[in-house]
């Protein structure tokens, strides 16, 4: 079995830093984010295989493929790799992905439902400022997230955009709405642009998505209103603001 997949995923476990609290609370927009989006997936696969009872952070492989096993070379890799990381829960999807990566990469084309990839949101939650404790609610070191249930989760909104330049983009202090601009020609679906304003502290910034692909100060918010000139705006989702950002990125790279 082609063990080069699973080793892409040891190697990104084992440049995680776990104990960078000051990642996570700079991340905590995207992080929760990510979390969300895992408890969707999760459920999603969950459904599928009727493992409602293992929900959420469980090793899927062992529902798909219970004959697929870690390799004993990469098992020692990851016991050192994950050797005081805790809870049991964040240990249990870290093995779970690389053991679903060689599931993966031993699966015939077809074998799999068309389901998005189950661990990806959570690794890249991990890379972004270590890993959770689940009490209440799930305790992201920064952000607070409920956990809800499966059917909820089953119907929350997809959040498909993981590229780590659009999650750094949704990482911002305060309290945040993001507006598109839109007009007769530019919809909400493909809006001319995105803003944002931002209250932190009781202070309150407008910040403009542009071309140099950062947050940049903008006046527009205060010098329009909605409905009293050629270019409208209407407040979108997190979401929706997140894939504007890396439908831009993309474009100006050439993609």
């Amino acid at each position: 079995m082609n063990s080069e997949l699973p080793r892409a995923t040891l190697r990104r476990l084992r440049a995680i830093d776990w104990s960078d609290e000051n990642s996570a609370w700079r991340h905590e927009n995207s992080r929760a984010r990510l979390m969300r989006e895992h408890l969707r997936r999760a459920a999603l696969w969950a459904d599928h295989c009727d493992a409602e009872q293992s929900w959420p952070f469980f090793d899927l492989a062992e529902h798909v493929d219970p004959a697929v096993r870690i390799p004993a070379d990469i098992a020692v890799e990851l016991d050192e790799v994950l050797r005081g990381v805790g809870p049991a829960s964040v240990r249990t999807t870290c093995r779970a992905a690389v053991r679903w990566a060689l599931l993966r990469t031993g699966s015939p084309a077809g074998l799999l439902p068309d389901l998005p990839d189950p661990y990806e949101p959570l690794l890249a939650l991990y890379e972004r400022g270590g890993g959770f404790f689940v009490e209440e609610f799930i305790d992201l070191g920064g952000a607070m997230v409920r956990l809800g249930t499966m059917e909820s989760n089953l119907a929350a909104r997809p959040f498909l955009t993981l590229a780590p330049a659009t999650l750094d983009a949704l990482d911002a202090e305060g309290e945040i709405t993001y507006y598109a601009k839109i007009d007769e020609t530019r919809p909400r679906s493909s809006p001319r642009g995105i803003v944002r304003r931002r209250v932190d502290e009781g202070r309150t910034y407008d910040e403009a998505f542009t071309r140099n692909l950062r947050w940049e100060p903008t006046e527009y918010l205060r010098q329009y209103a909605p409905g009293h000139n050629d270019i409208d705006h209407v407040e979108i989702t997190e979401a929706e603001a997140a894939a504007f950002i890396e439908s831009l990125t993309k474009r100006l790279a050439g993609f």
